[in-house]
């Protein structure tokens, strides 16, 4: 890559956000309101003042944790369109735990409901990989048919065997399986649920990172991911690259119910996510599957999400799902793949051309 691609690489990302600003701006204009005072609204509402900057914190959280999962096994060469599911099986037996053994003192329940996560996200995302590795399933089918599984299996669970009494939702979690919100520390973040959470998934980037980049495991992760016929011809295992590679993107997934169970509601229910998993694709592709660039991505979508609140009373709020799918859009259409998609395609019509 020359650094006419490199600079464009790192640039693409920032042009896309720009430019559907300006699209969503004539959107704006087209209902009747002036752009400059509703994006005005939107970003004093949302950075303009303490509790408005913890809400993005705390929406950006659980992207964080998707968009990463979602970055790592791209980097591997793997589509995880699962991570809406491993999320869910993650964040019921954290759930689960955190019930279950209500005698345990909080400096051991706390690490083993976050490990519980993990280990139901990575389970649950290891199917796919195993399913691959093996039979050659395309993970793309099977995640997104894991994804309905593990719905229907956790609203059986929550209905018929784990819900309080005359709610929708499992019983509460212990007192000592609960993580304490920023609140504590910042009496002027009153009322936000942002918990200390956030600081686990800025370490799950910098682990990530350190992983990918810095060790020989994600020397050959990547190596797969980049070409797996020159890899496993230098004597890379494939097979156990992509089961590895989706237990360890299933994991990180699954450490959303920490956030949510553990930081906010302190119970499971359905529903409870907001479609993150999906989203974490996006926060993934804006980020360039880089973890820093994950961070970036998963603060910008916070800020939308939260904003979209904020400015509701003087925009729909469907604004905010405009401004996310011009982004995404620009994002793809700005993206090496598809630049290269375009002049295989541009070839092969001057060869018809030429040809006819």
């Amino acid at each position: 890559m020359d650094k006419r691609e490199k600079l464009l690489e790192i640039l693409s990302p920032v042009l896309a956000v720009v430019a559907a600003f300006l699209v969503g701006g004539i959107f704006i204009l087209i209902i009747g309101q002036n752009p400059l005072f509703i994006y005005g609204k939107l970003f004093s509402g949302t950075l303009g003042n303490p509790y408005g900057i913890a809400q993005v914190l705390f929406k950006a959280t659980p992207l964080i944790f998707t968009g990463l999962a979602v970055a790592f096994a791209f980097r591997a060469g793997l589509f995880n369109i699962g991570a809406q599911g491993q999320l869910y099986m993650g964040a019921f037996l954290t759930a689960y735990l955190g019930f279950t053994l209500v005698n345990l003192p909080g400096f051991i329940l706390i690490p083993l409901c976050i490990l519980g996560g993990m280990i139901g996200g990575a389970l649950w995302a290891a199917i796919p990989g195993i399913l691959k590795a093996k039979r050659g399933a395309h993970e793309v089918i099977t995640t997104i048919m894991m994804n309905f599984i593990a719905l229907a299996l956790t609203n059986y669970l929550v209905a018929r065997h784990f819900h309080a009494p005359e709610t929708v939702h499992t019983q509460a979690i212990a007192f000592s399986a609960r993580i304490p919100r920023l609140s504590t520390i910042f009496p002027g973040l009153s009322g936000s649920p942002l918990n200390y959470s956030i600081f686990l998934a800025l370490l799950a980037c910098f682990i990530i990172y350190y992983i990918l980049w810095k060790t020989s495991l994600g020397y050959e992760l990547r190596a797969v991911g980049l070409n797996p016929f020159a890899a496993e011809y230098g004597g890379i295992n494939i097979a156990r690259s992509t089961i590895l590679a989706m237990a360890i993107s299933g994991a990180l997934a699954g450490l959303v119910g920490v956030n949510y169970v553990m930081g906010y509601k302190y119970y499971f229910e359905q529903g409870f996510s907001g479609g993150v998993g999906f989203m974490g694709i996006a926060v993934a592709l804006l980020g360039r599957n880089n973890p820093i660039g994950v961070i970036l991505a998963a603060l910008l979508f916070g800020l939308l999400s939260f904003g979209g609140l904020v400015i509701n009373a003087y925009v729909p709020k469907e604004l905010v799902d405009i401004l996310q799918a011009i982004v995404i859009i620009f994002v793809i259409a700005s993206s090496r793949p598809f630049r290269e998609y375009l002049m295989r395609l541009k070839k092969r019509t001057l060869a018809r051309g030429e040809q006819g």
